[in-house]
């Protein structure tokens, strides 16, 4: 895996997600369901709280704000502690998130800065595919995390069921560049490790399906967020920026939510993995 041996981040995300993309990428990329905020609650030891979390790779705080909001587990959050290693997210992150119980610090999956046995839940929020080294990054969370503390890898993904997604994604896909991308599988690895199976329990998966209302430029901005396209060429961006306005206007299996205002469903899937401390 490509990495900056400065920083043990993959290249692609230390370029693709720096300074002048955060605005897009908070702007561009959708919220989390309730329904899995719900169940990332009901697999604490504790759900009726207060609980100590950590999320790591925390990014502009979108799923931080979720978390918040959510009206059964906002309230029981006693502290929450967001790791980000990129300077760019972590000021769209405090421009964003404003609570006491939350601070936002830098750091790695490997290095969190946070005590031992601290932790009720780590999450890790549309992030966990970047990780460079499962196994350490796995000896870390559970340092931190209190016995019978769970670990929370969670993902939300266009769903290519519907046709002008499939058309949408198979447009941007070609441009990862073996990058590794959660759709691909690769973190699936992370049960492969001696100190999962010596430290976890076996994984639990929640898959959900919902979609979020979006328009023309909603899933533009979408595709632009994405760190290996924030990287292209201008030429090869204004390429795929046409290519994907004409599939758009074609909308085949497109879904309404106010024709009038050019505004349509945008389905997605979100899956949730449980990890609970052995």
């Amino acid at each position: 895996m490509a990495e900056s041996k400065a920083s043990g981040i993959h290249l692609v995300a230390q370029t693709g997600f720096g300074e002048g993309t955060n605005e897009l990428y908070d702007r561009a990329r959708p919220t989390y369901p309730s329904e899995q905020l719900s169940y990332i609650q009901s697999t604490a030891a504790n759900p009726d709280g207060p609980l100590n979390i950590i999320e790591l790779g925390s990014g502009t705080g979108i799923f931080t704000r979720a978390l918040l909001a959510h009206p059964s587990l906002g309230p029981v959050v006693h502290e929450l502690r967001a790791i980000e290693p990129s300077a760019g997210m972590r000021a769209q992150f405090s421009a964003k998130v404003e609570d006491e119980r939350v601070s936002c610090s830098e750091g790695t999956f490997e290095r969190t800065g946070a005590p031992d046995e601290w932790a009720d839940l780590v999450i890790v929020a549309q992030a966990w595919h970047w990780c460079p080294d499962f196994d350490k990054a796995l000896a870390e969370i559970s340092r931190v995390l209190k016995p019978n503390g769970v670990a929370i890898l969670i993902w939300n993904l266009e769903d290519n069921r519907t046709a002008w997604v499939k058309h949408v994604r198979d447009a941007y896909e070609r441009y990862e560049n073996s990058t590794p991308q959660f759709r691909l599988g690769l973190w699936r690895k992370t049960f492969e490790v001696p100190t999962y199976a010596r430290s976890f329990k076996d994984p639990i998966e929640n898959l959900v399906s919902f979609a979020v209302p979006t328009t023309a430029s909603g899933v533009i901005d979408r595709v632009c967020s994405k760190s290996y396209i924030t990287i292209l060429p201008d030429k090869e961006k204004n390429k795929l920026v046409e290519e994907l306005k004409n599939i758009l206007n074609e909308g085949e299996g497109r879904v309404w939510v106010d024709e009038s205002q050019g505004v349509w469903e945008y389905p997605y899937t979100n899956l949730v993995v449980a990890m609970k401390k052995k």
